[in-house]
């Protein structure tokens, strides 16, 4: 299928947050929760590190092509200049993290010229489902925000969001993974209506589409999310920052066993897996402040 063309307007500033606030939480950080609270605590309290994958860094790359692709005028956003930009985009993202560098040091049998082919690869799965010559997106990797509940900010970075002519809004994201099972796409979903909500709060507009496009496979997922349904997830959102909260308080984020166990760096320190967790931070705050875009997640998760 091919998208729609979209007119450019210009990108509105993220909410200055009042005097009240005293919390922020990001999609990444309160899917963390839900899916483990002994993973949020790692991740967002302990702020352990976590050795970037070759999947992450093939998602980070082909992010980072897709928005230098819309940079060159319309008529030349071609698959060939899109595999054109894919080695210095490369070697933009290894001059500013030069751990990246680390994934071809021996310990995986991944060729660099092979990583970059998978690349080209999925931006082959891109051009078939969206035609970038018609689009002429409002937004890239733009960080929005609002304040719920008088103290919460609540933020993110969307990878696209297109401006109709009426003024209908889309909020495009595009997951390097494969098309998800069930429990997956509920997952991506809940990022997407994350964005919704801070769009129809602080434009007083709800988008249209929320739209998943998965380039392995080369599909596309929309879905239309209403005011109600929105209210609702505002709700949900303020009930999980309670509980993060609360946890936090009692320093008690339990392990919440799943499939995505799998793909934790984390499984050392957890006890399901007789791992004991660090003491926990004497000046542990809940407040994920230095929440980051590139933070990694298990692959299928948001991906």
């Amino acid at each position: 299928m091919t998208a729609e063309p979209v007119t450019t307007s210009q990108p509105s500033s993220p909410a200055q947050a009042p005097p009240t606030v005293r919390a922020s939480l990001s999609p990444s950080r309160a899917a963390d929760f839900k899916t483990c609270p002994l993973l949020y605590r790692f991740r967002s309290i302990d702020r352990l590190p976590e050795r970037t994958t070759m999947e992450q860094a093939r998602g980070t790359l082909v992010h980072a092509v897709l928005e230098r692709l819309f940079d060159l005028p319309a008529q030349a956003r071609t698959p060939a200049a899109a595999g054109d930009l894919v080695a210095p985009q490369w070697d933009r993202l290894v001059t500013e993290q030069p751990e990246l560098a680390e994934l071809f040091d021996g310990a995986q049998p991944t060729d660099p010229a092979d990583f970059l082919r998978s690349a080209a690869g999925l931006l082959e799965g891109y051009f078939a489902v969206e035609d970038p010559t018609r689009l002429e997106p409002a937004e890239r990797e733009s960080l929005i925000s609002a304040v719920v509940d008088d103290e919460l900010l609540i933020r993110g970075y969307l990878d696209r969001l297109d401006v109709a002519p009426d003024g209908a809004l889309r909020v495009v994201d595009y997951k390097t993974g494969g098309a998800p099972r069930e429990a997956f796409e509920a997952r991506a979903l809940f990022q997407l209506k994350f964005y919704a909500l801070v769009l129809w709060r602080t434009r007083g507009v709800v988008p249209k589409v929320l739209r998943l496009l998965y380039l392995r496979d080369a599909e596309v997922l929309d879905y239309t999310p209403d005011a109600d349904e929105l209210v609702r997830f505002e709700r949900t959102v303020v009930a999980l920052w309670r509980a993060i909260e609360q946890a936090t308080a009692r320093q008690d984020f339990r392990p919440r066993p799943s499939r995505l166990c799998d793909w934790c760096s984390h499984q050392a320190r957890c006890p399901t897996f007789g791992g004991t967790p660090p003491p926990f931070p004497v000046a542990a705050t809940a407040d994920p402040l230095r929440d980051s875009r590139s933070a990694p997640v298990p692959p299928g998760a948001d991906e």
